[in-house]
C-alpha cells in the first residue's frame, strides 16, 4: 500500500470506521474522509485515493463498498463525506434525491458472465430474460452444453442488480436465488462452479469467466459508449449537499485529466467525455454533440 493513502475495506473494521468518523476529520495524524457504497465504483475510488494520499501526505481517503444502496443510505444520513451509488438516487426508495449533490466520474458497462464450460457466446434478449426469470434451466436449450443454469444474483440493495434488471431484463426481476453483496466473490463462484451465470461491471471481469454478447451485440466499451450495449450506468459520487474542504478537493481530483485519462480508462471504465449520448434518470436517451 503507497504512503500517505488508507484504504479499509469490509468486516469489523469497517463498521468502526464508520461508526467513529462519520465524515471529514482531522486528527494529529492527518485529515481524511470515508467514502462508501458501490462494489462497482470502488476499484476506481481506492486507485484514486491511493495516488490523492501518496500526493498529499497526511491524507487519508478510506474506501469501502457495501452497495449502492448502503452508500446513499449513509451520505443521506451524512454519516459519510461520499456515497457512491451505480444508479440515480431517484432509483432508490427512501432516498430523498433533492438533498443529495450527484457528481458523475464515469460510467461502467454491466455484463451477464457465465462458467467457462456453458458452451454459449451469444443469447437473446428474450433468452437472457428467460435465463433470469427461471423460464430456461438448462444450457442445452440455448445450443450449449447439457448442464443445469445456476444462477448468482447480486443482493437486493445493489446498484449493479438493480441496472441489469432494468436494462438486461426490461425491467423484470430476476428470480429467488443466492446472493452475493461482493463482485469479487460472484466472479469466483461463477468461474468455478459449472453451469453457472450472474452479472458484473465490465472493471471486474478477467480470464476466469466468459461473457455473454446479447443479440449479438458484444459488451465493449465502444458499444457502451454508442448505447448498442444497454446495460449500463454512470457512477455517481453523492454528496449531502454542495461539497466542501477535502471532500470538494477530491472530487475535483476525480475529474482531473490524470485520474480521467490514466486511470478511470486503465480499470475498464468509461470517461464520461468519451460517451456519445447522454442517459436521463427516466431513461431518455439524448446524443452528445461534441465540440459544442
Amino acid at each position: 500500500m503507497k504512503k500517505g493513502s488508507l484504504v479499509m475495506i469490509g468486516g469489523i473494521l469497517s463498521i468502526m470506521l464508520l461508526t467513529l468518523t462519520g465524515c471529514e476529520t482531522q486528527s494529529n495524524s492527518g485529515k481524511s474522509i470515508t467514502i462508501v457504497g458501490s462494489t462497482a465504483l470502488q476499484p476506481l475510488v481506492e486507485a484514486a485515493g491511493e495516488e490523492y494520499g501518496t500526493e498529499n501526505v497526511g491524507v487519508f481517503v478510506n474506501v469501502q463498498g457495501g452497495g449502492s444502496g448502503t452508500g446513499l443510505s449513509q451520505v443521506q444520513e451524512k454519516a459519510v463525506s461520499i456515497g457512491n451509488s451505480d444508479v440515480f438516487a431517484e432509483e432508490k426508495s427512501g432516498i430523498k434525491a433533492s438533498k443529495l449533490v450527484d457528481h458523475q466520474v464515469a460510467v461502467v458497462g454491466i455484463t451477464p458472465v457465465v462458467n467457462k464450460g456453458v458452451g454459449v457466446k451469444n443469447v437473446s434478449k428474450k433468452q437472457l430474460i428467460d435465463i433470469f426469470t427461471g423460464k430456461l434451466t438448462n444450457w442445452k436449450q440455448l445450443g450449449g452444453n447439457d448442464l443445469p443454469i445456476v444462477l448468482l444474483n447480486r443482493a437486493s440493495g445493489s446498484g449493479t442488480r438493480l441496472t441489469f434488471e432494468k436494462w438486461g431484463l426490461e425491467g423484470k426481476q430476476s428470480k429467488d436465488a443466492q446472493e452475493q453483496d461482493s463482485t469479487g466473490m460472484v466472479r469466483q463462484i461463477v468461474g468455478s462452479t459449472p453451469g453457472a451465470i450472474s452479472y458484473m461491471a465490465f472493471s471486474y471481469v478477467d480470464k476466469t469467466v466468459d461473457v455473454l454478447s446479447v443479440d449479438e451485440v458484444k459488451p465493449t466499451e465502444s458499444n457502451v459508449a454508442s448505447n448498442k450495449w444497454k446495460i449500463w450506468s454512470y457512477e455517481h459520487m453523492y454528496t449531502n449537499g454542495e461539497p466542501t474542504g477535502l471532500t470538494k478537493q477530491f472530487l475535483t481530483y476525480m475529474m482531473s485529466n490524470k485520474i480521467q485519462k490514466q486511470v478511470v480508462s486503465k480499470l475498464g471504465y468509461i470517461p464520461t467525455t468519451q460517451m456519445q449520448v447522454s442517459r436521463m434518470v427516466d431513461g431518455k436517451i439524448t446524443p452528445i454533440k461534441k465540440g459544442m
